[in-house]
């Protein structure tokens, strides 16, 4: 039995995104069957197994769910069978497994999704991009907030 890598999860009404946390990842699997059932398979950096499978809350479109490999993570975005939002990533209700965790940086409620700027495209592959390209919930813009107004800076040295 292989191990679980982390994984955090966001939803929009048409997709769900799992951010997979495995750098260097290689023999990458992935799964997706029409029931809901999202497979995924992986062999880390030491050649040790990952696995996990879920059963997720509803139907989903197999030819829609699209994988991309980045150097930290993994990240699938998976279309929803019917455009909604579900209560919940699994089917069952009770406790997810403690590998699984909300991609807060990525969530959206959803009343925020449908904002007069976002009304260009209803199934934009754009938005799958950007997703991609943040990895692990790491900023580099999270320091940019405590730096100093360098042009005030300046004026008060004259």
């Amino acid at each position: 039995m292989g191990r679980h890598p982390d994984v955090l999860w966001a939803q929009r009404s048409e997709k769900v995104y799992l951010t997979i946390a495995l750098p260097d990842a290689s023999d990458i699997s992935v799964n997706c069957e029409p029931q809901g059932l999202f497979s995924f398979s992986a062999l880390g950096v030491r050649g040790e197994s990952f696995d996990f499978s879920l059963e997720l809350y509803g139907s989903i479109v197999p030819e829609g769910c699209k994988t991309k490999v980045g150097l930290r993570n993994i990240v699938c975005s998976i279309q929803k069978e019917q455009k909604h939002w579900w209560k919940r990533l699994l089917k069952s209700e009770g406790k997810p497994a403690p590998y699984l965790k909300v991609d807060w940086n990525k969530w959206c409620d959803e009343d925020e999704e449908e904002s007069p700027s976002d009304s260009t495209s209803v199934d934009d592959d754009d938005d799958d991009d950007a997703y991609a390209g943040e990895d692990d919930g790491s900023s580099d813009d999270e320091g940019m907030l405590y730096l100093p107004d360098l042009e005030k800076a300046r004026g008060n040295l004259r």
